[in-house]
């Protein structure tokens, strides 16, 4: 039985997201959210938080699974889009360079071991 979890337009950059991602792959829930708890990533909380929701879905959908026996299948960090939060920098000789602040698009999947 498989649960499921995304969360969309996440103000933090992919990039960040996967790194607190790669510590959680493949884990048990419970180990993940203790993993989680003690990082200091700012992509933790948001991770965390999803974890929580897909856990929730698993046993909304079935009150009789085991949440000890769930592991995190597939936990994927995408890019969102960038249109909205594009900042401009001053540079030299009366030129600016674009900054373009990250947004993720995240999603998990839970499944039975």
């Amino acid at each position: 039985m498989e649960s499921r979890a995304t969360a969309r337009f996440i103000r933090i950059s992919p990039r960040k997201a996967r790194i607190v991602a790669g510590l959680v792959r493949g884990k048990d829930v419970g180990e993940a959210l203790s993993i989680l708890s003690f990082t200091r990533r700012s992509a933790a909380p948001h991770i965390k938080k999803l974890i929580e929701s897909a856990l929730a879905n698993a046993t909304r959908a079935s009150s009789g699974v085991d949440v000890d026996s769930l592991y995190i299948k597939r936990l994927t960090v995408d890019m969102g889009p960038t249109r909205h939060m594009r900042r401009w920098r001053p540079r030299a000789m009366g030129r600016a360079t674009r900054i373009v602040k990250g947004m993720s698009h995240m999603s998990v999947v839970l499944d039975i071991r």
